[in-house]
């Protein structure tokens, strides 16, 4: 089995930072430590992680990194580094980036804009733009997380800062149903059509400053019979458009419990990707992410 870095990593102690997303998410709805993610993964390969912020609120922001880093400093741990959150367009995003320098195991930063009250354009105004720059400066990433239907707003973004490296979260979070034909879009706020995301995703890969995160789709879906057949035209896609070189692997746990298991997920990863040359399995799934994250 190959061994695998896991780039999105989420634990919370709900006896320490409040999320106010989980409201209304009663499956996610308590705390979810590092015990639970080694029960989760028991037997699955997975060697390193790496911890993605989770929204907390935004007086706990530097209590979270201080959470992380003490994390990393266990041994015992697969966690190793970690994406922590930040506001690129704030005023005092420059003091936070050089805060976050004192820690070698704080590798970028994420602010997820795929929320519904997110106001659409936040990435491309001018003193985001100037944030993202600051990042790529500072040798950090940073993770795009937006609604499939806004992905030409990353697709900017990455022109605008080419020399920071953005991670785009969740395959562009399409709606696999959608991707496979077997749904229809809704209309809602994460609505999309399967080409449009697929042109959204070729467009972006264009852009060799962007790297794709395949996670996130299992938790939309639905059902897990026939998971690897449903997930399939959306991990082909990505990997086809991105090349083997800029893809890596992201769990996405617990949240992807929402719809399949930790195992349930790789399990049918593996089974998408089997007819793939070896070493291309490797490289998404443990040998990218070490380079792209610096871990080695």
């Amino acid at each position: 089995m190959t061994d695998i870095i896991d780039t999105h990593q989420h634990l919370w102690d709900l006896d320490r930072f409040r999320l106010s997303w989980l409201a209304g998410l009663d499956a996610l709805d308590r705390s979810f430590t590092h015990h639970d993610y080694a029960a989760a993964t028991q037997g699955l390969g997975v060697v390193r992680s790496v911890y993605m912020e989770v929204d907390v609120s935004d007086d706990q922001r530097r209590e979270e990194v201080d959470y992380v880093v003490g994390l990393c400093a266990n041994p015992t741990l697969p966690t190793v580094a970690a994406v922590v959150s930040g506001r690129p367009a704030e005023a005092g995003f420059g003091d936070w980036v050089r805060g976050l320098l004192t820690h070698a195991v704080v590798k970028g930063v994420r602010q997820v804009l795929h929320v519904p009250d997110a106001v659409r354009g936040t990435c491309l105004q001018t003193d985001f733009i100037n944030g993202i720059r600051l990042l790529g400066e500072a040798g950090l990433r940073f993770d795009v997380c937006l609604r499939p239907g806004e992905l030409v707003d990353a697709e900017k973004l990455a022109g605008a800062c080419p020399d920071t490296l953005l991670i785009l979260d969740h395959c562009g979070i399409p709606n696999p149903n959608i991707v496979a034909g077997i749904t229809e879009p809704d209309g809602g706020p994460m609505s999309h059509t399967a080409d449009g995301w697929r042109r959204s995703i070729d467009e972006i890969s264009e852009r060799s400053n962007v790297i794709c995160k395949i996670s996130g789709i299992a938790a939309a879906a639905g059902d897990t019979d026939n998971l690897a057949e449903l997930l399939a035209p959306t991990i082909n896609h990505c990997l086809d458009a991105f090349g083997p070189d800029r893809v890596v692997f992201g769990g996405d746990w617990p949240v992807c419990t929402l719809g399949a298991t930790y195992a349930e997920w790789v399990t049918a990863l593996h089974a998408v990707i089997a007819e793939r040359p070896a070493d291309q399995q490797s490289r998404l799934l443990h040998d990218n992410a070490a380079r792209l994250y610096a871990l080695d």
